[in-house]
């Protein structure tokens, strides 16, 4: 199973982009996706944007996310020992 994760384009530099995803911005390879443009949203997986996405789905699966990330902060979701 892969989880990939939304990101926004803001930058494109021959073969890599630079994206936001939630705030942080990072380097991705844009290999697989050379029609992607400034403003798009991707999917990133290990580093490598792997298909172009919608923007309204982007969103949406930004929030959900969003939701995890502020469970796992404020305490609700806890880890358990195996």
């Amino acid at each position: 199973m892969c989880v990939g994760v939304p990101a926004k384009v803001i930058e494109i530099n021959g073969f890599s982009a630079l994206v936001d995803v939630m705030g942080s911005q990072m380097n991705i390879g844009i290999i697989f996706v050379p029609e992607v443009k400034i403003g798009d949203y991707v999917i990133v997986h290990a580093g490598q944007a792997m298909s172009i996405i919608d923007e309204e789905y982007a969103k949406a699966s930004l929030e959900e996310w969003r939701k995890l990330v502020d469970a796992r902060t404020d305490g609700s979701i806890y880890e358990f020992e195996n």
